[in-house]
């Protein structure tokens, strides 16, 4: 009888030792299962972070190639401008000279119509020879002071359109100047966006 309670003893320890394995078994299981899970958790965060991530690559590299091509662009008009307007400071100087150069001839002209009526009056003996020339001498002299005042007040004219011009060009450096600074403050605030964005999903994840 104490043999055989002996061995009903020994059998419910086996059986105890059993059911115990068993459930640190199923236990351990558990915890291989739930911790597959959560790393299987963390691999798609951190494929949506990944994906997230190359959006925002993508999205700040467009914002810079849109920039740069902006800028290429407003560089290509300003030059154009340069060149306009150093054609039209080169087209009033010419006509300047132009002006310049006739009113040169017309008072060379004028001058050598002085002498040869001084000439033409030393050789008149009559009276009525020296009124003539004191005529013509008087008219001479009204015709060149009109084309004097005429001529200089084209070349007034002209040099007020070339200050007007040099401001114009002094206008469009500056527009030039302003739109670069706005350019350039506007590429840092997308950078900056761009950063605070990425920022955001680091803090979010």
């Amino acid at each position: 009888t104490f043999q055989i309670n002996v061995l009903t003893e020994l059998r419910k320890w086996k059986l105890s030792l059993i059911e115990h394995h068993k459930l640190q078994m199923k236990q351990e299981k558990d915890k291989h299962t739930a911790h597959v899970r959560q790393l299987s958790n963390e691999m798609e965060n951190l494929k949506e972070l990944l994906h997230t991530y190359e959006i925002s690559i993508g999205r700040k590299d467009e914002v810079i190639t849109n920039l740069t091509q902006a800028l290429e662009r407003q560089k290509e008009r300003v030059e154009l401008m340069r060149k306009f307007t150093l054609w039209r400071i080169q087209h009033v100087k010419a006509k300047q000279e132009e002006y310049a150069n006739r009113i040169a001839d017309r008072q060379f002209r004028t001058a050598l119509m002085k002498k040869v009526w001084a000439a033409w009056r030393s050789l008149s003996e009559e009276k009525w020879k020296e009124k003539v020339a004191k005529a013509c001498q008087l008219r001479a002299e009204d015709v060149c002071v009109q084309l004097t005042n005429d001529y200089e007040a084209k070349i007034a004219e002209l040099t007020a359109t070339l200050e007007q011009t040099k401001a114009e060009i002094l206008r469009l450096q500056s527009e030039r100047e302003q739109y670069e600074d706005t350019m350039k403050k506007a590429f840092m605030r997308g950078v900056c966006a761009l950063n605070l964005e990425a920022m955001t999903m680091f803090q979010g994840k």
